[in-house]
């Protein structure tokens, strides 16, 4: 009989544990470094949404100085009026009701000044800031925004 042919052996394919550890050392390596960055990333996104809040509030308030010529006397008005469909609420503090109001100031150095004040004669919201007492990632209170 004639002699058979042996195959040489081919190498068993797959990875080896050394090259495992390795991949998930660097994979860990990674997320060592990612985790930082990823660890504020709600509280900047909460803060994105105030600084979103505070602009679409001031320019329906510039919006609706413009239209009535004098500011409204409360953010409910701007709803009432349509000119938001609902307050937006704070992020900070996860209500609609904390905003700080910050109301026109009347001339008083001047008493026969001409005032934008409405025929009530009390001044208006004029801006608006967060009622919140917490302290930004840049370093500012959310309440000087």
């Amino acid at each position: 009989m004639p002699p058979k042919r042996t195959r040489p052996r081919r190498r068993a394919r797959g990875f080896t544990l050394l090259e495992l550890i390795i991949v998930v050392a660097m994979i860990g390596i990674l997320a060592a470094i990612a985790m930082p960055a990823l660890k504020d990333m709600p509280r900047r996104a909460s803060e994105a949404v105030l600084k979103t809040n505070l602009r679409t509030l001031r320019e329906v308030l510039d919006q609706y100085y413009g239209d009535k010529g004098h500011y409204p006397p409360t953010l409910e008005e701007l709803v009432e009026k349509r000119y938001l469909r609902a307050v937006p609420i704070d992020p900070m503090t996860k209500s609609a009701e904390t905003w700080e109001l910050i109301f026109e100031e009347e001339s008083l150095d001047t008493p026969f000044a001409e005032t934008d004040l409405p025929e009530g004669g009390e001044p208006g919201i004029s801006d608006v800031r967060s009622g919140s007492a917490g302290i930004a990632l840049d370093g500012t209170a959310y309440n000087t925004w």
